[in-house]
């Protein structure tokens, strides 16, 4: 019980803000303030959400896919890339300035393209995203590769490990954190990422839904996706902190006995 309590106050202010917000946005389309046509009301968004939820369901499906191909394809291509030019320096200062130069071109630019070169189907979305997600997993991983203890990598070797050993207990281990918080960032990414690319052409998809309801001037419903967006954004983010908690129960552990070392201090 002690340990959720500073948990739940933490996420106070946050809430707080959020329905101050929520209270602010509400009065000012109440008072008349903003045209609703400009600003619908959140009761008219909330309306429109529950009534078009079965619609919104089925084209955040064909999203979700696209999101989730083009994450894991980012994740493999990512861990590769990342160990490769770990391993070779070399590579990595061929690379590196590449992949910033890729980060400096609007995602809205490159979209039109990829539809050109692939059609309307799945593969530019995934394409699109995989884009998209790729720079933050493997800047993370090359940052938690270098930031490695070397002492434990110099114990390793006095003990005979190998390369491949070193890496699997030494490397990889102390990268994770980086690497999770790579793909909290790539996570949120990828929706935005395929919502993006559903703007420019497709036959199903959030983004599609978005630029039909655009051009019905239904604006509420316009909202009411990206609040859904929004909301599934938070929530890969939260999945990817359970898999950290998952794949790296030594932090928790450690933050555990901070919080017990913390207490026995203010005593």
């Amino acid at each position: 019980m002690n340990g959720k309590l500073p948990s739940i106050t933490s996420k106070l202010p946050a809430a707080a803000a959020l329905a101050l917000i929520c209270l602010v946005w509400f009065l000012v389309c109440e008072t008349g303030a903003v045209p609703a046509y400009m600003l619908p009301s959140p009761v008219d968004v909330a309306r429109a959400m529950v009534n078009g939820f079965p619609t919104i369901m089925d084209h955040s499906r064909v999203t979700l896919q696209e999101a989730f191909y083009g994450l894991c394809i980012g994740v493999v291509l990512a861990f590769f890339t990342a160990t490769v030019m770990d391993r070779f320096l070399l590579l990595d200062r061929a690379l590196y300035p590449l992949m910033i130069i890729t980060q400096t071109i609007p995602t809205i630019a490159i979209a039109p393209l990829l539809v050109l070169w692939m059609g309307f189907g799945m593969a530019p979305k995934i394409t699109l995203v995989v884009i998209t997600t790729f720079f933050p997993i493997t800047v993370g991983l090359l940052d938690g590769y270098r930031n490695v203890d070397r002492d434990a990598i110099d114990l390793m070797r006095a003990m005979g490990a190998g390369r491949m050993q070193i890496f699997t207990h030494v490397k990889f281990p102390s990268a994770l954190p980086n690497f999770f918080s790579g793909l909290r960032i790539s996570a949120s990414y990828a929706v935005v990422g395929a919502v993006i690319s559903e703007w420019l052409g497709g036959f199903e998809g959030l983004g599609v839904y978005m630029t039909r309801v655009k051009k019905a001037y239904a604006f509420d419903k316009m909202f009411a996706v990206i609040i859904f967006i929004v909301i599934i954004s938070l929530l890969l983010m939260a999945f990817v902190n359970l898999l950290s908690r998952v794949a790296m129960p030594w932090v928790q552990v450690e933050k555990r006995q901070d919080r017990a070392s913390a207490g026995e201090t203010g005593k």
